[in-house]
């Protein structure tokens, strides 16, 4: 008798754009009901992910925010969707609006939202946000938010147009790599572990000539590359000082806002080229839209990759770019997915209007021997 099937699961990422410019202003938002995470919580209902990341929602410690949205927008009917719950989830601090105390810009002060380790207005904005019907394996979650950028061999120091270091010796010796964070949960999901790796990178733009978060950027990228690359990588240790990367037999799926387009906007080249063509990711099924081509032709404005692979949509001057992906480890078997930005559909249309990212998911099953 054969053994039971192992269902499909789906994989989601959404930048859902839920932050706010003070601190505890998403608690009171959510608290007194928010038209926009309503239509985020209508677009997870209708497609009713298994394992989800939500970039920019904002991170508090009593996690009050992400209750909040869980019993009172997605276990709650949204635009006719049927409610939605997730037993288990993940949280934790990250570096945005976290003050450094050091003058990260180069403007001489220290106490502005560039001088914080990841750009913020107060701690936890734009935060990370898993949530999962499948059990997550919250002791053994490895987060890099603390990695020095120095750590990493033959890091991408920012220089200045005459070749000297944009930071100076003491800064750059402190300057974290991971503009919020980066982490590997594990999840116990149907045929085995996956590590769900997420981050959200630094956008390469907002500098100047040094280019310090187009660097940063390809760094904070080339991070989950070694991650998930042999060797034993001395230098690549989380927050509770365990060194290495991923074991060479796990399955994953990196997913988030890498901030990153294969061949348009303004980032270092070959960036996200470093996971895409990573021998140990299969990044073959490309999830696509009708509505990212029509966004395209409206702008006319010209593009060097396929418009139906856009995410986002970033206004006439900037057009349509693919920021967000969901990359599964080879070992797994793609059925479907996408980018959920439908053409035809009104009321899909204004759910999109709360952010300027489209949801992209997978349905993944488990490979055969």
């Amino acid at each position: 008798m054969p053994p039971p099937a192992v269902p499909a699961l789906r994989v989601m990422t959404y930048n859902t754009s839920l932050f706010d410019a003070t601190d505890g202003a998403l608690i009171a938002r959510l608290a007194s009901g928010d038209d926009n995470a309503r239509r985020i919580a209508a677009v997870i209902q209708h497609l009713r992910p298994d394992v989800l990341l939500l970039n920019e929602f904002d991170h508090d410690s009593a996690e009050r925010a992400a209750e909040l949205f869980q019993r009172e927008y997605l276990e709650v009917p949204q635009a006719g969707q049927a409610p939605l719950r997730y037993d288990f989830r993940f949280s934790a601090p990250v570096n945005t609006g976290v003050p450094s105390g050091l003058d990260l810009d180069g403007d001489g002060a220290s106490d502005t939202p560039n001088d914080a380790w990841g750009y913020g207005r107060h701690p936890g904005q734009y935060g990370l946000l898993v949530l999962s019907r499948y059990r997550i394996d919250a002791a053994a979650v490895r987060s890099f938010q603390h990695l020095r950028w120095a750590a990493m061999p033959d890091a991408r120091r920012p220089l200045r147009e005459d070749g000297t270091p944009f930071h100076s010796d003491t800064v750059w010796q402190q300057l974290r790599l991971s503009s919020k964070s980066h982490w590997d949960v594990p999840i116990h999901a149907p045929g085995g572990v996956l590590h769900f790796l997420v981050a959200h990178p630094t956008p390469p733009v907002f500098d100047g000539p040094e280019d310090r978060n187009g660097n940063r950027n390809f760094d904070e990228i080339r991070l989950f590359a070694e991650y998930v690359s042999p060797g034993e990588k001395a230098w690549l240790c989380d927050d509770a000082g365990r060194c290495g990367g991923v074991p060479a037999d796990a399955r994953f799926v990196i997913a988030g806002d890498m901030n990153a387009d294969p061949s348009d906007g303004d980032g270092v080249p070959g960036a996200i080229a470093q996971l895409l063509q990573h021998p140990r990711v299969d990044a073959g099924f490309v999830p696509r839209s009708a509505g990212a081509v029509a966004r395209a032709r409206g702008y006319g404005l010209a593009l060097r990759g396929d418009a139906a692979s856009k995410t986002g949509d970033y206004g006439p001057r900037t057009g349509v770019l693919r920021l967000d992906y969901v990359l599964p480890s080879r070992g797994f078997v793609v059925r479907d997915g996408g980018v959920f930005w439908p053409t035809d559909d009104a009321r899909a249309a204004d759910w999109l209007t709360a952010s300027d990212h489209r949801p992209v998911w997978l349905d993944l099953e488990v490979a055969g021997p």
